[in-house]
């Protein structure tokens, strides 16, 4: 963060000192007050059940020098009535001071968005100082705090903007437009809240309506409702993926025996051969996305394809790893709809194993489709794995459509309990849901 006084972060987000305004800050901004740095900023907000200004002490035991929050607290304090919006204000404020040297990536789907800022991450930062979001810090909060994490050096910002209304992702390009939109696809990722397709490209399409001037979009040549949107922009348009016309194409993919892509990336200008280290074909796509956006911000084909080599993801994003006995895990628990729980089944489907077993929990967020998106991927998971292990009431479903292969169990100590009893030295177990259901908790007792 560039360095500002508490009398200048109160002038531009409309607060009043309390306590010394001459203290600066100079570190990120945080909401947990574990994570401040020395020189850092603490945000509290005054919830339903913790009252953030409480925690202003242990922040500033950890390094925070001020507060931003509605109330004063031990640590001098810049006092607003909505903390949110002070926030915003402030990050828009900063990436405006810093905006002539900064190109600023924005980047949305329903599903794959941290992998891809992931590897967007890897390709951008090869070259040039780089600011992402950490994790799915992707909402009204998250954007703002990764907006603040930029400073002087700062060249790229790519910042993962996620949507669970229409004016979302408006609400997000109000605070910074971005210079490159990419839009990934428009899957059924909270479809129960927006109620439609049509609703869910409406609101991812509003980052190509949200760039800046003369912005490029980035969009994905295989997902007609993404294609379209090449209809909300007069600037130029790049497209990736596996289609014939694609301007950033895959080909040649094939997967190692622990389902690792290679392929090559082809534009008009050559072509690149890529060896990702992750798991899925799905991947492939991804990066493709990142080498298009990589082009659009003036990163070079053969340099992109070496940064992608290296990428490693955030936490529990098809994580695979050696288990104790001979077994492996792959952990994608950080989240699910039905789009990435396929593609999670067919990353299990192309590791060579002994046994595959894939452990399932609810989908959350489908609205009345609920109970039919969780018997088709039971459907689909009988195809690919050799036990299906559905967990929660929520997740039967899966086990019902998947037959006799699979078992429906009341909840994680149940799964864990299971696999530890019947996981075999060769076999792979996928272990997948949205966060609620917590199955994170099941992968770290098997690992």
């Amino acid at each position: 963060m560039i360095p500002l006084s508490l009398g200048e972060i109160a002038a531009v987000v409309g607060g009043t000192v309390e306590g010394d305004g001459a203290v600066t800050v100079t570190a990120p901004a945080v909401l947990d007050g574990r994570q401040a740095e020395p020189g850092g900023l603490f945000v509290a907000f005054a919830g339903e059940h913790v009252d953030g200004h409480d925690y202003a002490g242990q922040a500033g035991r950890a390094g925070a020098v001020a507060v931003l929050g509605s109330r004063p607290t031990p640590l001098p304090t810049v006092v607003v009535e909505d903390a949110q919006a002070a926030l915003q204000a402030l990050a828009a404020r900063v990436v405006a001071r810093l905006r002539d040297g900064l190109t600023v990536v924005g980047l949305t789907g329903s599903q794959g968005k941290t992998s891809t800022k992931d590897l967007l991450a890897a390709v951008l930062s090869s070259g040039a100082p780089t600011v992402a979001t950490i994790g799915s810090l992707n909402n009204e909060l998250g954007v703002p705090l990764t907006m603040l994490r930029t400073d002087a050096a700062t060249r790229f910002l790519v910042l993962e903007m996620g949507a669970r209304r229409i004016g979302d992702i408006a609400e997000l390009t109000g605070l910074v437009a971005p210079d490159i939109a990419v839009v990934l696809n428009v899957g059924q990722a909270h479809l129960g809240e927006f109620g439609s397709r049509g609703a869910i490209a409406k609101a991812k399409g509003e980052l190509v309506l949200g760039q800046a001037p003369g912005g490029t979009a980035v969009l994905n040549a295989d997902d007609p409702r993404v294609v379209a949107m090449r209809a909300l922009t007069d600037g130029p348009v790049l497209t990736f993926g596996r289609a014939e016309h694609a301007d950033v194409r895959v080909l040649d993919l094939a997967l190692d025996r622990l389902g690792r892509p290679t392929f090559t990336l082809r534009t008009a200008d050559g072509s690149a051969p890529v060896a990702l280290p992750l798991v899925g074909a799905h991947q492939a796509l991804n990066a493709s996305a990142a080498a298009a956006a990589g082009l659009a911000a003036g990163v070079p084909l053969d340099v992109t394809a070496a940064a992608l080599a290296t990428t490693a993801l955030s936490k529990w994003r098809l994580e695979l790893r050696g288990l104790a006995g001979g077994a492996t895990l792959l952990n994608d628990s950080f989240n699910a709809n039905p789009d990435s729980t396929r593609a999670a089944l067919d990353a299990l489907a192309a590791i060579e194993a002994g046994r595959r077993i894939a452990v399932l929990g609810e989908m959350l967020e489908l609205g009345d489709d609920s109970e039919a998106e969780h018997r088709a991927i039971g459907v689909y998971a009988a195809r690919t794995a050799d036990l299906i292990v559905a967990v929660g009431k929520a997740a039967a479903p899966i086990a019902e459509s998947a037959g006799e292969r699979a078992v429906a169990l009341a909840d994680n100590d149940a799964a864990v309990d299971l696999l530890r009893r019947t996981l075999a030295a060769g076999d792979v177990v996928l272990v997948k849901a949205s966060r609620e259901a917590r199955l994170d908790e099941v992968a770290a007792a098997l690992a």
